[in-house]
């Protein structure tokens, strides 16, 4: 029973994550207008793929660090700042390959 309770609890972090994900590189495509011709016509498919894709798997990096931090002796409060801060380090790196060649160049 614990199992499908920690995969659903995975399946959360890693939907929070992407929906965070599409929130952000949403904002962004929005705000460029209509971009350069130079990158082709559909240029904003690269980036809504990468950026929640990255965003999930932040998701499941904070799944992974806040359900195995036992096995490493950390105190929650210092793991929940960990995958916080992985989280958004991850979500910035997805953001800057999504980018990358268009709004990053």
């Amino acid at each position: 029973m614990t199992s499908s309770n920690s995969s659903l609890s995975l399946r959360a972090r890693m939907l929070i994550g992407a929906i965070v994900g599409l929130l952000v590189i949403s904002y962004f495509l929005i705000s460029a207008g209509a971009g350069d011709p130079a990158w082709g016509k559909y240029w904003r498919i690269r980036p809504l793929i990468m950026v929640p894709f990255a965003g999930a798997m932040a998701g499941l990096c904070n799944f992974l660090i806040l359900r195995y931090r036992f096995i490493v002796g950390i105190n929650k409060a210092i793991a929940i700042v960990i995958s916080v801060l992985v989280s958004i380090v991850g979500l910035w790196m997805g953001i800057v390959l999504g980018l990358n060649g268009t709004l990053w160049n």
